[in-house]
């Protein structure tokens, strides 16, 4: 009973990291309708950033702001640079570019930082705390769950209770009539790429400290686990992102727990498969979905 109840405390503050990742991806394809391979290379990208300032400062919230912000940049920079000169007739020419960005980003990366594992420490302890001798969360767990929810209530607060979040629906949903009403599409593009990318970049920051450290490469799992959950959930869907974090979470920490590491990405593409069967939209999609 009691490492079934670690690994389920385990399995959610890890799941928390795919909703959060998953949700990026939701934001950008509700946006543009595109799945953005990129986001895992985005992702690290500012983790890279995270790194340098807090080797430079030696504050580790300071390096964290800054891949906040460089995520936000980054965001900005595709969608304006990249992505809004691709030709959209067709879903698989977003793909195309997406890789081929994955591809640049990495290669840069490597070039700038080197192909080693570069150790980046956590804030707070990963030493889990003992209740009546059974290991619960850590302090970093603690922490994880505070960012992502605080990141997950202000998104919720922003679409739901905001102008601005009405305009950036508007604008996914309805581009030609929000033009129009004088809505600014593609401001509201560039905006949600640029919160997608930062939503990245915290998932990115979160979940690498506790692998085997920064890396060109260090989100591609991530990013796999990720978009399982995202089309769990329903890529239309922001809450099924959540909802299918934390399943992904938690069968990845059961089977790993259980059987082995190395069954467990078996293990998510057979969930993913078994969704897939049921309910090709997602858990959490809508009876009709929308056409772009």
């Amino acid at each position: 009973m009691s490492e079934f109840i670690y690994l389920t405390f385990d399995g959610l503050s890890r799941g928390l990291v795919y909703a959060a990742f998953a949700l990026a991806l939701v934001l950008i394809w509700r946006a543009a309708r595109i799945v953005n391979f990129a986001q895992g290379a985005m992702a690290v990208s500012a983790v890279y950033v995270a790194y340098s300032v807090t080797n430079a400062t030696g504050s580790y919230w300071l390096g964290f702001a800054a891949a906040l912000l460089a995520g936000l940049a980054l965001g900005v920079t595709v969608e304006r640079v990249v992505m809004r000169f691709v030709d959209h007739s067709s879903p698989l020419n977003g793909v195309v570019v997406a890789l081929g960005l994955v591809l640049i980003l990495q290669g840069v990366l490597g070039i700038v930082y080197g192909n080693e594992f570069l150790p980046f420490s956590t804030p707070f302890s990963r030493d889990a705390f003992e209740v009546g001798g059974v290991a619960m969360l850590s302090r970093y767990d603690l922490f994880v769950i505070a960012a992502v929810g605080s990141v997950v209530i202000a998104l919720t607060l922003l679409f739901t209770r905001t102008a601005i979040g009405l305009r950036m629906r508007a604008a996914a949903f309805a581009p030609d009539v929000s033009r129009l009403l004088g809505v600014s599409v593609g401001g509201m593009l560039t905006l949600g790429w640029a919160l997608a990318a930062a939503v990245g970049s915290l998932a990115g920051i979160l979940v690498v400290p506790t692998e085997l450290g920064v890396h060109p490469t260090a989100m591609d799992v991530v990013f796999v686990s990720a978009f399982a959950a995202a089309v769990v959930g329903g890529l239309d869907s922001p809450i099924g992102a959540v909802v299918g974090g934390l399943i992904v979470g938690v069968l990845l920490s059961y089977v790993s727990g259980y059987i082995d590491v190395t069954v467990a990405p078996m293990a998510v593409l057979a969930l993913l498969v078994v969704v897939l069967l049921g309910r090709p939209g997602g858990l959490f999609s809508s009876s009709k979905a929308r056409v772009a």
